[in-house]
């Protein structure tokens, strides 16, 4: 095994020097599974994962009893060490200010669609200028520090993947909080950022599906296998919307509507309803 930092070599970089010598093992944050046991908690509950959601992954916070002020301090920390070192000192960014702008963009509109061209006008508005390619650059570079995953668009009928309206997701959601704050109105983006990064620990490669003009949150793929995942806080009384886009797919694979709702459960037309406590500790789906 090699490990090394990132202020010297980038993970993109070592294909470079390895090429055909290595296979690359990806490290997370905390699965909500690691949390409880570095929490010392032999019960799972809302409670438990309420706290998970608050603060994050990051191994430091989970073995430790902080309050949330100084854990998003450590975690703001972290951030500003990635930020510094590995993205604008490396790459020499210029503009610095404008950089954290873009980058605060891009946090405080996770889960949403991503287009380069809405920062650019976002940016004009505030009569700043920026060209698309060097957004993408960013995007680039924050993928390469780990600070975002993107989460590509997949049309489940032409069996393609688009190049247009991907998303982003944090590797770990409390870098939002040490931002911006907890707000519950990030909650939806937020238990959609932890299911996300729950199927790529299970090896599953994620994209949003594209099923003609309906869409599914995340589309897990991993070698002949595949899983469909809506995620919601709750599932609207009298209303079919988190299970209607799923119910169009007529294949065999597993469909899942997570919701943080503790009494979530059941099964409509061989779609799954599940509380999202059981669903990150089911040990297979």
């Amino acid at each position: 095994y090699v490990t090394g930092s990132n202020s010297k070599l980038m993970s993109a970089e070592i294909e470079t020097y390895l090429t055909g010598r290595y296979v690359s093992i990806p490290v997370y944050t905390l699965s909500f599974r690691e949390y409880l046991t570095f929490r010392g908690k032999d019960k799972a509950d809302v409670a438990a994962f309420d706290e998970y959601l608050q603060y994050g992954g990051f191994p430091v916070i989970g073995i430790s009893q902080f309050d949330t002020h100084t854990a998003y301090q450590i975690v703001d920390g972290i951030y500003a060490s990635v930020i510094t070192r590995d993205i604008s000192k490396r790459h020499r960014i210029r503009n610095k200010e404008l950089f954290d702008r873009v980058v605060r963009y891009i946090i405080e509109n996770v889960g949403m669609t991503f287009s380069a061209n809405t920062i650019v006008k976002y940016l004009k508005n505030e009569k700043r200028t920026l060209s698309v390619e060097t957004i993408y650059n960013y995007l680039k570079w924050l993928g390469e520090a780990f600070i975002i995953y993107p989460c590509k668009r997949y049309d489940l009928q032409g069996k393609e993947i688009l190049k247009t309206q991907e998303k982003y997701y944090l590797s770990d959601i409390s870098l939002r909080y040490s931002q911006m704050g907890f707000d519950s109105k990030m909650l939806s983006a937020m238990l959609e950022n932890v299911v996300y990064l729950e199927l790529k620990r299970r090896g599953y490669e994620v994209f949003i599906g594209k099923n003609q003009t309906k869409e599914i949150d995340f589309v897990g793929v991993r070698r002949e296998e595949r899983i469909y995942v809506q995620v919601c806080d709750r599932l609207p009384d009298n209303s079919d919307r988190e299970t209607a886009n799923l119910m169009e797919l007529r294949d065999h694979y597993h469909k899942y509507v997570v919701c943080r709702d503790p009494l979530a459960s059941g099964n409509v037309n061989g779609i799954e309803i599940i509380n999202i406590v059981d669903f990150l500790l089911r040990n297979e789906w």
